[in-house]
């Protein structure tokens, strides 16, 4: 891996986990709004982002979770499966505005996932528990892509790594 992308993805989990940690009390319910998860578009632009992604969704689940050995494996395999899902995507979809609606449709779905997790957890109904997640997931993708496209456009992010 260049140093230039290293960086860019170190700086991309650091990211990830200080706004993971700004939210803390809505990023780990039955109810999330883990507004960190607007960095998933970055794959949009560069698959390399991957690795940031997934080490920040990892770093900050192993320093933040309550229920850390849940969430490293479904957190962070929920991130991976949706992450690849979108990267392949990108074989057949150009548009990044279409790329994006892709990466938020894959991610508000996976959060079936996330619903088992709370569901082994701490019991929680698991259609009910993956309505409010994949609610508060689609928001937060929803409102993240104009985000992330107005940062493409000034810091053009494709390039970076």
């Amino acid at each position: 891996m260049k140093t230039k992308t290293f960086v860019a993805n170190g700086i991309l989990a650091a990211l990830y986990i200080a706004v993971s940690f700004l939210i803390q009390p809505f990023g780990f319910t039955n109810i999330q709004f883990r507004l960190s998860e607007m960095f998933n578009h970055m794959v949009v632009f560069n698959k390399r982002y991957f690795f940031g992604i997934v080490a920040g969704v990892f770093l900050t689940n192993l320093f933040f979770s309550p229920m850390v050995g849940y969430d490293l494996v479904f957190g962070v395999g929920q991130s991976v499966i949706s992450l690849i899902i979108t990267i392949l995507s990108a074989k057949f979809v150009q548009n990044i505005w279409a790329r994006m609606a892709i990466n938020t449709a894959v991610f508000t779905f996976s959060m079936c996932l996330i619903a088992w997790e709370l569901n082994l957890a701490f019991h929680y109904p698991f259609f009910f528990t993956w309505l409010t997640t994949a609610i508060g997931e689609f928001t937060v993708m929803a409102v993240g892509a104009p985000i992330m496209y107005a940062i493409n456009k000034r810091l053009h992010l494709e390039d970076l790594v």
